[in-house]
């Protein structure tokens, strides 16, 4: 993140309401001085700059469908652009990953892509939201409990309190903590599946046959809402 006044002009416009209230917040200055200074100590933070915050940009807030919840950044490099559990095309595909596309061809009958990059999905209103939006390299939730949950918390509430019915897709107990910390969510118009993780230390426990996808468009169609194309 930049200095919280650059971090607030790049907020998209459909998120500036829910999330400029906790941007001007003393926890998400001193997150921004953090950044800024484990980058002025040459040490190597992803995203990059200007992909942090891309899972707002590909998915406006008044277009999201679905929401799927990260933990945080990938932290090898090349691949981590902002979108929970996508990399770039020709990276290779992050395991997790590879266990999503299983479950989704068992599912749905959709081929697994042969890249990693969930652009599509994000395009179509699947918000893929990480818990933290960065990392340092080599060292996984390096950035957790730094300030990021304020920011990412704002924006699962703001799709909460949506009229428009949502689908939560919360896999792993990491994504269903974070969605307790919603007020109301679980008993509003949404509907919310939850999951083992994808990983493949866990995969086997339930996440494998537990249908989300069919179930997330039959519930989006019933409501009017128009089904992803996975």
């Amino acid at each position: 993140m930049e200095k919280t006044a650059t971090m607030t002009a790049a907020v998209p416009e459909s998120w500036r309401a829910a999330l400029d209230p906790v941007l001007g917040s003393p926890e998400a200055r001193k997150l921004g001085g953090f950044l800024k200074s484990e980058e002025a100590a040459g040490k190597s933070i992803f995203p990059p700059r200007g992909c942090r915050l891309r899972a707002l940009e590909l998915t406006p807030l008044d277009k999201v469908k679905v929401v799927i919840l990260g933990q945080d950044p990938y932290h090898r490099p090349g691949q981590a652009h902002g979108l929970a559990f996508s990399v770039p095309e020709g990276i290779r595909i992050p395991p997790s990953l590879v266990n999503i596309y299983k479950e989704l061809a068992s599912d749905c009958g959709v081929e697994a892509a042969a890249h990693g990059n969930l652009e599509n999905w994000a395009r179509q209103g699947v918000l893929l939201l990480n818990n933290a939006l960065t990392v340092e390299e080599g060292r996984a939730g390096s950035h957790q409990s730094l300030g990021w949950e304020a920011i990412t918390d704002a924006a699962v509430a703001a799709v909460a309190a949506k009229s428009d019915p949502c689908v939560f897709l919360l896999w792993g107990s990491h994504a269903r903590r974070k969605a307790q910390r919603v007020p109301g969510l679980g008993k509003g118009e949404h509907l919310v599946l939850t999951a083992p993780h994808p990983s493949p230390l866990s995969a086997h426990s339930g996440f494998f046959g537990c249908r989300h996808f069919s179930q997330a468009n039959a519930f989006l169609e019933s409501h009017g809402r128009g089904r992803i194309d996975w």
